[in-house]
């Protein structure tokens, strides 16, 4: 449980992250309302822990035991690992930040003007 723990922590450490119940049983670490990390509390899972890649990064870790692409998602580079303790924590945390550094990247920028609008009525 202090895997969990420490990797909940980590994941809202993270500016604007989030985190949401759902499908009953998981955890998942938003940003822009976008999910950067799925974190499974049922142990029998397949995937505890899924998270976004580069297709550079995704290939090197599809290379070491107890990683693989993760269900639904592992098309998009998303890797999934079954025990939470299979890379070292300061590589889990390298990869987590780098999955919601690349979520981020893609959220959409507004304009100045229409986020004035917005918040005048106008």
């Amino acid at each position: 449980m202090q895997a969990l723990d420490s990797i909940r922590e980590y994941c809202l450490s993270l500016p604007g992250a989030t985190e949401k119940i759902q499908w009953e049983d998981v955890l998942l670490f938003c940003v822009g309302g976008k999910i950067f990390v799925s974190l499974s509390l049922n142990p029998a899972v397949e995937d505890r822990i899924a998270f976004k890649c580069n297709p550079e990064t995704f290939a090197e870790l599809l290379e070491r035991e107890g990683a693989r692409p993760a269900a639904y998602v592992g098309r998009f580079k998303w890797i999934g690992l079954h025990d939470l303790n299979v890379l070292p924590v300061a590589e889990l945390r390298e990869l987590i930040r780098a999955s919601y550094e690349l979520v981020k990247a893609k959220l959409p920028t507004r304009k100045p003007a229409l986020r004035r609008a917005r918040r005048t009525g106008r």
